[in-house]
């Protein structure tokens, strides 16, 4: 994917966006439309960043979302805005996690109807109490969203605002000033459903229910505001389908997409700035009106010589498989179609995740490591070759939860082999057959299983730390030294576009939005 023409030196381009994820594509495409001369210098051979589809496995039609892999948080006016041929499908089913209660296997399979969701909840804990709990609690949330989630592409409201604009005082203290915890504890009293409710507030985050910190409660606020809704989507045609699409749109607006192209150092005076960077060929300039960095603050602040913030640390196991088919469940109620459709949660009740979380901050992997998974294939057969899908492959997708980067400084690879055949464990400890039997093989023997730790993430896609959010998550309102839109550095004309922005994290497309309309506001016309 090399540009057709690549930076000329010292060339002026109205914005030069250095990183070309989905953030850097988003602002490509609104400045570009809105007739800015773009330039996009991207280091790798190719744009998407963490929003990729690859096929991992040597000889397999298998084309996996490989690091990021479900869509919430985009706002539909920005797929609107730049006119993308993008689409999402929900999924049926929610969650499912299995249990073992009173010696027998069964579970909580959450979706398919209120009818069917209230009997999944009275047979698990014996009454509705629990589901009724779940109805209030998500009902709050899903009001919150609504009022919480426009905001995202507006500029940044103050505490205060976002506060009235909410006009729920249970819900802001909820989200906003109480650990998580003491609402899950105070509304629900089985562990299990605590747990499932409780891991919206630990994708990507080390934190236990009661951290004073709050940063758990930002982790949840971000995964239950998303669309309005808080429904988590599968993208049609897997995750590079969205980044495809961007960096179509930008290149048909006259952006310059550079591949092979690492910026290494960024001058500016505040009005105009100097971008150095580094190709195969050598060493080359180009100036800007204004930078756009879409990378973590760390690399902003390595670019442009400046203080770097605080080291981030991400604290996940992400594992990509293909199977040729689902394994059967031991809790036999439910079709594992179904089961493995929505979220399917393992070894993530209550007690066992603070178990976890304390045994990790104590230098210790889990013992029984808590991870979520879900099918793709189910909801969108198109990722598949049309032969593995009239075979019924499947492919299975699993984030795992409180594995901090600091595990695995001694032995990267040591560590990752150990901690996924003790995840692994967990799920086989819910199926009446081993996964290993039902896992594929690639053209050379092997079975189609890939692990990714932080330390992985970090050498692959230069995540700090492997911090998937770059950073803690913000809270989405201003405060001091956010700036207007929350993209604002201490450079008037450098801005940061990445997932470490406000408002950033996730698959978002909103801190490369609010970056534009900043570029926008300030150079009229």
């Amino acid at each position: 994917m090399t540009a057709p023409e690549g930076p000329r030196a010292h060339r002026t381009y109205d914005a030069v966006i250095v990183g070309g994820g989905h953030n850097g594509l988003v602002a490509a495409a609104y400045l570009a439309r809105a007739g800015r001369s773009v330039l996009v210098l991207e280091r790798l051979d190719h744009t998407g960043g963490a929003a990729v589809s690859t096929r991992p496995f040597a000889g397999v039609d298998a084309r996996l979302s490989r690091y990021s892999y479900l869509v919430s948080l985009l706002p539909k006016k920005i797929v609107r805005d730049l006119g993308l041929d993008f689409r999402v499908r929900t999924r049926t089913v929610s969650s499912y996690t299995p249990a073992e209660r009173d010696g027998r296997p069964t579970g909580l399979l959450v979706g398919g109807g209120e009818r069917r969701t209230r009997e999944a909840f009275t047979r698990l804990t014996g009454s509705d109490r629990e589901y009724r709990s779940w109805q209030a609690f998500y009902g709050m949330t899903g009001r919150a969203a609504q009022r919480i989630f426009p905001t995202l592409t507006e500029p940044l409201p103050t505490r205060d605002e976002l506060r009235g604009r909410l006009d729920d005082e249970e819900a802001w203290r909820t989200l906003f000033e109480e650990p998580i915890g003491t609402a899950v504890e105070a509304r629900f009293e089985d562990d299990l459903v605590r747990g499932v409710v409780l891991t919206d507030a630990l994708i990507g985050t080390f934190a236990d229910a009661h951290d004073p910190s709050l940063k758990q409660n930002r982790c949840f606020l971000y995964h239950v505001i998303g669309g309005g809704t808080g429904d988590w989507d599968v993208p049609v045609g897997g995750m590079g389908a969205l980044t495809d699409a961007l960096a179509g749109t930008a290149r048909a607006a006259g952006a310059v997409l550079a591949t092979g192209h690492e910026a290494l150092r960024i001058a500016t005076d505040g009005r105009t700035a100097e971008v150095t960077y580094r190709t195969d060929a050598g060493e080359g300039t180009v100036a800007a009106r204004h930078v756009l960095v879409n990378a973590s603050p760390q690399a902003l602040a390595e670019l442009t010589g400046d203080t770097p913030p605080a080291p981030a640390e991400g604290a996940q196991l992400k594992v990509n498989m293909l199977l040729k088919r689902l394994p059967r469940l031991r809790d036999s109620s439910v079709d594992p179609r179904q089961a493995f459709a929505g979220t399917f949660h393992i070894a993530e009740g209550y007690e066992q995740l603070a178990a976890a979380h304390a045994q990790a901050a104590a230098g210790e992997l889990p013992a029984a490591p808590p991870s979520e998974i879900y099918c793709h294939s189910l909801t969108d057969p198109t990722i598949l070759g049309s032969g593995l899908a009239e075979q019924g492959y499947q492919t299975l997708t699993l984030f795992g939860l409180h594995t901090p980067a600091r595990l695995f400084e001694r032995d990267n690879d040591a560590v990752r082999e150990d901690l996924l055949k003790s995840t692994l464990a967990q799920l086989d400890a819910h199926l009446a057959e081993p996964l290993e039997d039902c896992l594929a093989t690639d053209a050379d023997g092997r079975p189609c299983i890939e692990a990714r730790t932080p330390l992985d993430l970090e050498r692959d896609l230069g995540l700090p730390g492997g911090n998937i959010f770059h950073r803690e998550l913000s809270w989405p309102y201003a405060q001091d030294g956010t700036g207007r839109w929350g993209v604002e550095t201490g450079h008037a004309n450098v801005l940061l576009c990445g997932a470490g922005a406000v408002r950033g994290g996730g698959v978002s497309g909103v801190p490369g939005h609010n970056a534009a309309m900043a570029v926008l506001e300030n150079t009229p016309g």
